[in-house]
């Protein structure tokens, strides 16, 4: 049975970090859904605009496989770029969406998390006043829908970049936004807070960059599996990293990789069978 993962939320969730600035995370246990089926995970993940790119789900599986080294994780993409909690509010698109997708999901795997991360597109004072107030109705029907009433919720703090930046007078009110999230976790059963202090941003300083995706990735299923807030980051995130970067491909994984090389043209036929043969006695 695969244990699977909602994501939902907006770009930070999606991921827009630049694949080309960190290792690539690659684990035949680790799946993504496509089409209500499950293949092997390949970023990005989530692929709701063209600059999609590393997220924060990747290194969260790949830190949950480290200590469930016999089983397979699913990631269900749900999140959405630039989209508001109004934009997530109860019968929406998104919502609908979000619903669909991870009762699909329930018919080859159990559901054992919710991943969100939100809160770029209502910064401002109004807005993260009534955070709360429409963050619960939207997680307690999305419990009630797919019938997960204790499923761990893991809440993502803002970077503290946004106000710094080109766009930064949009998001002065960032704190009272993280405010808001990190009360919502403490006073609801089930549901942890990670902080984001130390992380960094690509140019555009709305976006975490690859890195601190990854680093984000690694405090979401710290927080998960301790089923606590994570409120200041760990002290061995780096260490982290480096194991699962240097993780041994399994002969499984090298042939996958082998044959996404010769399907996108970057081998020729003949050293793809070469290639192949050798892989094939291992």
């Amino acid at each position: 049975m695969i244990h699977s993962f909602l994501m939902i939320g907006q770009s930070n969730m999606a991921g827009r970090g630049y694949t080309k600035e960190v290792p690539p995370i690659y684990d035949e246990h680790i799946k993504m859904q496509r089409n209500g089926l499950w293949q092997i995970m390949s970023e990005p993940i989530n692929f709701d605009r063209s600059n999609a790119g590393v997220g924060l789900a990747a290194s969260f599986a790949a830190s949950w496989r480290l200590g469930h080294q016999q089983d397979e994780i699913g990631l269900i993409p749900c999140a959405d770029g630039g989209t508001s909690l109004d934009d997530w509010a109860v019968g929406s698109a998104l919502f609908e969406n979000a619903i669909s997708q991870a009762k699909l999901a329930q018919r080859t795997s159990q559901i054992a998390g919710i991943l969100w991360h939100q809160g770029e597109n209502d910064c401002s004072p109004e807005k993260a006043e009534r955070y709360g107030e429409k963050f619960s109705v939207i997680t307690e029907t999305l419990r009630q829908e797919l019938n997960i009433p204790e499923v761990p919720l893991i809440i993502g703090g803002l970077g503290d970049f946004l106000s710094s930046g080109i766009f930064g007078k949009y998001f002065t009110s960032y704190p009272l936004v993280n405010q808001a999230l990190e009360e919502f976790a403490k006073s609801h059963e089930n549901c942890y807070f990670v902080t984001a202090k130390g992380l960094t941003a690509n140019a555009d300083s709305i976006h975490f960059n690859a890195l601190s995706q990854r680093i984000l990735g690694i405090r979401y299923y710290s927080a998960f599996r301790e089923a606590k807030h994570l409120l200041v980051p760990r002290h061995d995130e780096e260490s982290i990293l480096k194991t699962i970067y240097d993780r041994p491909y399994t002969k499984t994984e090298k042939i996958k990789l082998l044959e996404h090389e010769f399907a996108m043209g970057n081998i020729e036929p003949k050293d793809f069978l070469s290639e192949l043969a050798v892989l094939s006695q291992e």
